[in-house]
């Protein structure tokens, strides 16, 4: 194979276009990676829409890619991996080794991350180039269509909880269950927490059960979200998902004393809180990124232990655009995914 099919955007806002291109090389220490499946992220509209600085055009997004490794570069074989080997890259696409954070082994806040499709050409499309340190290696028990999703929206919502300030046994709410909130509400019941999932609707009530969660808050109907919260005793933590801003702030008052707000949800709009909500009660206010790739090699560990998986929609690399139109409409369920036959 002398080339390969990406699902690229031309220009900001563009309409994916599928075209042919020449088969890249993997430089020193990089490897090649024969693409499997992608997930698609609302994170890839930060890119699609020329969001993020220096976005170049045309664009090759993903950052939920799952395959195998099909070319070595120089020096790759040397860090462990070999031709062959089944291994996810994520949001974090490697960091650059010399900036604080990096030195501090605070790999994920580089200050000069390499996200997928940003830094470096993506995951839509049949090939992509990554540097080794963003390589996490995939489980027997996963499929590349499962292991996909973890290496962004698994990995954030699982590092997310564990590394809160809740115990077992403590009350932890996921608010949303999307792509995000629906790994977050898994993990929780897993990691041994009394699970309130929050959302709009009773429908979703029976959804969030199927999930494992002990509790469900409708925001629509009833007493406030942080009253609800405050009747099963205050959360110890609220893992924040959803893209809203209202919403999360709306769980403040929720939370237990010395309790943990973890925005992981992105938005725009500021968050409407008083310090007054949190100082009586020692309460804390934090966003949460993603995860090193040894993060997402223990994100998919503990899913295949725990049998977690993503809820996903499959879709041929041939309709890009209708799957990433489909995510942006909100009527994905739960992860659109792209997969190459």
């Amino acid at each position: 194979m002398s080339t390969y099919r990406v699902a690229q955007v031309p220009v900001a806002n563009g309409t994916f276009e599928i075209v042919e291109r020449e088969l890249p090389q993997p430089g020193p220490g990089h490897v090649r990676v024969a693409v499997e499946a992608c997930g698609i992220c609302h994170s890839d509209a930060f890119f699609v829409s020329a969001g993020m600085p220096g976005v170049r055009f045309p664009l090759v997004p993903g950052h939920e890619i799952a395959g195998h490794i099909d070319e070595l570069g120089e020096g790759a074989q040397d860090k462990g991996w070999k031709v062959g080997d089944r291994v996810t890259v994520g949001w974090f696409g490697g960091s650059c080794g010399y900036c604080k954070p990096c030195r501090q082994g605070d790999f994920i806040v580089c200050e000069n991350l390499k996200i997928p499709g940003w830094a470096y050409d993506g995951g839509f499309g049949e090939v992509m180039v990554a540097p080794v340190d963003a390589l996490a290696r995939i489980p027997e028990a996963l499929t590349a269509s499962d292991a996909g999703p973890m290496a962004c929206a698994g990995v954030t919502t699982y590092n997310g909880l564990r590394r809160s300030a809740a115990e077992p046994g403590d009350l932890v709410a996921v608010l949303g269950i999307g792509g995000l909130g629906h790994l977050g509400v898994q993990y929780a019941v897993a990691m041994g927490f009394e699970t309130v999932a929050i959302a709009r609707g009773a429908d979703k009530g029976d959804f969030a059960r199927q999930l494992g969660a002990h509790h469900y808050i409708d925001s629509t109907e009833g007493a406030p979200v942080a009253d609800a919260l405050q009747a099963l005793g205050g959360a110890k933590a609220v893992l924040a998902t959803a893209g809203s801003s209202d919403a999360i702030a709306a769980t403040v008052d929720g939370l237990a004393p010395r309790g943990e707000l973890v925005a992981i949800g992105a938005s725009p709009e500021p968050l409407a809180i008083s310090p007054l909500q949190l100082l009586l009660s020692g309460r804390v206010v934090r966003g949460h990124p993603s995860g090193t790739a040894q993060d997402v090699q223990d994100t998919m560990e503990f899913s295949a232990l725990h049998g977690i998986r993503p809820v996903i929609e499959t879709v041929p690399l041939d309709q890009a655009d209708e799957a990433y139109q489909k995510m942006l409409s909100g009527g994905a369920r739960f992860r659109m995914v792209l997969t190459y036959g």
